[in-house]
């Protein structure tokens, strides 16, 4: 997990997840839960960044 992003999701969440996912619909899901609560922002952010590196993982170690 890059520790940049997680920071960054926790500063300001939106920011970490476009750097994950671009500006598709969970950037768009964040900048919502965000303007309802930075809370729940965080969370979403944060899991969808760990997800994203399970997913890199996963698929370096099934073509090694």
């Amino acid at each position: 997990m890059n520790i940049v992003r997680v920071i960054l999701a926790i500063l300001l969440p939106p920011v970490g997840v476009l750097l994950t996912v671009g500006l598709g619909l969970h950037f768009w899901i964040n900048i919502l839960l965000t303007i309802f609560g930075y809370i729940p922002g965080i969370v979403h952010a944060v899991w969808i960044i760990s997800s994203r590196a399970k997913e890199r993982e996963l698929r370096d170690v099934r073509y090694r």
